[in-house]
């Protein structure tokens, strides 16, 4: 913001210069004048409403506006100051410093010493401020000189330093429904001072096809901005065109919508909340056995330019996460579209991941696995590496054995049923059961096939009766092909000395 310097010697920061009314955007011009006119946020400005309840009363505190774009946080904080009576400074967290923080609040202190009014200041994307910028603002707000009224589309618990944050109350704001949206498209086409009702002259004004109109309002997702902005690209689009009917009004068609939007405008953000809500509902929707909305979040993260990798990832974790062995195939299919993605890329491994986000959604489910990870890192974080017991540990050495080291352990491939009963566990951990399989899907053939190995390692072991013929290790096995290359090696370096 720019400034000019004061007799005293301080900067002061000078208006943001505003171009006349009929050169403003629409969306400019049709801002709220009072809170009656203001459109949506009824948990907020409602009847009942706990800020309209609030500066009826006289009294405004620091609070933080926190909202998807479009939402009307600009407009509030400025209906909120006049509610009440206090001078309205704007400042942009993007083009202004310290100095311009430090200039307003001394034009706050005159204000409220030598005429008794209040300042409420507006601070515009508070989350771009840095530490050091927040925390100039702290002494000023937390003494009263200044109301401050922040306004950010990122969550403030995370961006907002947290000493800032205690001395302001946190109202959220919603994206508003199809019909504030259509209500706010609507007194933009009726309004003769600041909207289209006049634009074009006394018999002027604009009429939208009720197609045209629905199709505005459906798009615009939440944002009144951008329906405004929309609404006047599709006039100047109409009547550069010369669309006119009968009574003279500009006619924008369903085709000039469409132009002027260019695409749906998409309420995501991949760095902001919009990110996390939907990679959470989509998380949610696969875990809930729900295909239809699965696919719903898949193509709403696709269509707004998420990274697909991410998307794949999320799929793989919720195989295992959430499938695990109710249906192993899950993983498969899911790491199978992971790969086909790094092979084709999109648009075509939408198909991939369409197919994965199915499969997952529509299988049987199970955290057993997870569980039974997490218990058993709960014990090695609460015991230690515990020692392993001596029949497990690896003899390499025949002279171990005279430790102790190896002997007792059974090879369970020559009992029958390959199985036999013995320790695994550490000694602090006998008998530790970890791995619970449920009922659903492949994990209830697993669980039965637990029980009857249990069931079977009741019985007294019994060895199989077998004749093999003798068998070579894996490392006899090596060894001709360690002779070749040695021969070989031995060969290359005659041939070289020769």
């Amino acid at each position: 913001m720019p400034t000019t310097r004061t007799k005293a010697g301080g900067a002061r920061p000078e208006p943001l210069f505003k171009p006349p009314p009929e050169q403003q955007p629409l969306a400019a011009r049709m801002r709220p004048r009072d809170l009656a006119e203001f459109v949506g946020q009824e948990h907020l400005v409602g009847e009942r409403g706990p800020l309209r309840r609030s500066v009826a009363r006289g009294h405004l505190a620091s609070l933080l506006l926190w909202g998807p774009p479009g939402t009307g946080k600009t407009s509030l904080a400025r209906l909120l100051a006049a509610e009440i009576g206090a001078h309205f400074s704007t400042m942009s967290a993007v083009m202004s410093g310290v100095v311009e923080v430090r200039a307003t609040i001394a034009e706050a202190q005159d204000r409220l010493t030598l005429n008794q009014q209040r300042t409420v200041l507006f601070l515009d994307e508070i989350h771009r401020f840095n530490k050091a910028q927040q925390d100039a603002l702290l002494p000023h707000v937390e003494e009263g000189t200044i109301t401050l009224i922040g306004a950010t589309t990122e969550n403030p618990y995370f961006e907002v330093n947290s000493a800032l944050l205690s001395r302001m109350r946190v109202w959220r704001l919603e994206p508003l429904s199809d019909e504030d949206v259509a209500s706010v498209v609507r007194r933009a086409l009726t309004d003769e001072e600041r909207g289209l009702a006049g634009a074009f002259g006394p018999k002027g004004g604009v009429a939208l096809a009720e197609d045209a109109f629905d199709h505005l309002v459906s798009l615009a997702g939440g944002d009144a901005r951008s329906a405004l902005n929309v609404l006047e690209g599709a006039v100047a689009l109409a009547e550069g065109e010369d669309a006119h009917d009968a009574g003279g009004h500009v006619t924008p068609r369903l085709a000039d919508i469409e132009t002027a939007a260019q695409q749906r405008i998409l309420g995501y953000d991949r760095a902001g909340d919009g990110h996390y809500d939907t990679a959470s509902a989509f998380i949610k929707s696969l875990r809930g056995n729900d295909p239809d909305a699965a696919l719903y979040w898949l193509a709403a993260m696709i269509a707004a330019g998420e990274d697909p990798k991410f998307i794949a990832r999320r799929l793989i974790i919720s195989a295992s996460e959430d499938v695990g062995n109710a249906d192993p195939r899950a993983l498969q299919v899911a790491v199978a579209a992971g790969q086909a993605l790094d092979w084709i890329g999109l648009p075509e491994a939408q198909y991939a991941l369409a197919q994965a986000c199915v499969f997952i959604a529509s299988s049987p489910k199970s955290d057993s696995i997870g569980r039974a990870y997490g218990a058993a890192m709960a014990d090695v974080l609460r015991l230690g590496s515990l020692p392993v017991p001596n029949h497990l540990r690896s003899a390499g050495d025949r002279r171990m054995k005279a430790h102790g080291i190896g002997v007792g352990y059974k090879f369970p491939h020559d009992f029958e049923g390959d199985d036999v009963q013995q320790q695994y566990l550490p000694d602090e951990l006998v008998d530790r059961r970890y791995y619970v399989p449920n009922d659903q899907g492949h994990e209830a053939t697993i669980a039965a096939r637990m029980a009857a190995r249990e069931e079977a390692r009741r019985e007294k072991p019994r060895r199989k009766q077998r004749a093999d013929p003798p068998m070579a290790s894996m490392s006899d096995a090596l060894k001709p092909n360690m002779e070749n290359r040695k021969k070989l090696a031995e060969t290359q370096k005659t041939d070289a000395g020769a």
